[in-house]
């Protein structure tokens, strides 16, 4: 049975060249955190996420550093058991991304990401973003759910996938402390 062009692509993502590999963490570690790609590197991931070569849909690379979030330690006005740093953030590093992007792109809206690579200090994500405003996305059949106020700040709600595998949402039951929200269940799901 002959395999279509995203089966070839996965594969060829999966033995990777490592010289060229090695020059592209060179550029990406010396170019900015969040940088808008001409197109995406694994187009058969994209595609599967929602990403479509139309106007409207465009695509960031954003880089997160890696290892523990680990917050300055207070000078003043505080008691010294109040000054604990907190090690380790309760979102993953996919979701930050996607928060980051969404931050310095106001007008657009997260629909989904996906990891691209990592190296020593970084790791490196492609988040697809999406132009509710315009035309071609909300006279599409598929995408013009985005386009509705209620989907407004989806990556900082934690709506998006990466939100929701971070907050334990990918499986359900009744007596799981992060439904309905973490909050309803005073902060003692996660």
């Amino acid at each position: 049975m002959s395999k279509g062009l995203s089966y070839y692509l996965k594969q060829a993502w999966k033995n990777k060249d490592h010289e060229t590999w090695k020059t592209r963490m060179i550029e990406w570690r010396a170019s900015e955190a969040v940088v808008k790609v001409e197109r995406p590197l694994r187009l058969d991931r994209a595609r599967a996420l929602g990403y479509r070569a139309k106007n409207g849909i465009v695509v960031y690379r954003v880089r997160v550093k890696r290892g523990g979030r680990t917050r300055s330690m207070q000078k003043k006005g505080r008691k010294s058991r109040k000054q604990t740093i907190r090690k380790t953030l309760k979102m993953n590093y996919r979701w930050v991304a996607e928060i980051r992007a969404a931050k310095k792109h106001t007008n657009l809206e997260v629909l989904n990401s996906y990891n691209i690579g990592k190296d020593g200090k970084h790791f490196y994500f492609e988040v697809i973003m999406v132009d509710p405003s315009k035309p071609e996305i909300k006279n599409d059949r598929v995408l013009s759910w985005i386009s509705k106020g209620t989907h407004r700040g989806r990556a900082d709600r934690g709506l998006t996938s990466a939100g929701k595998q971070s907050r334990g949402l990918r499986t359900k039951s009744r007596n799981m402390k992060v439904r309905p929200s973490l909050r309803s269940w005073n902060r003692r799901g996660k």
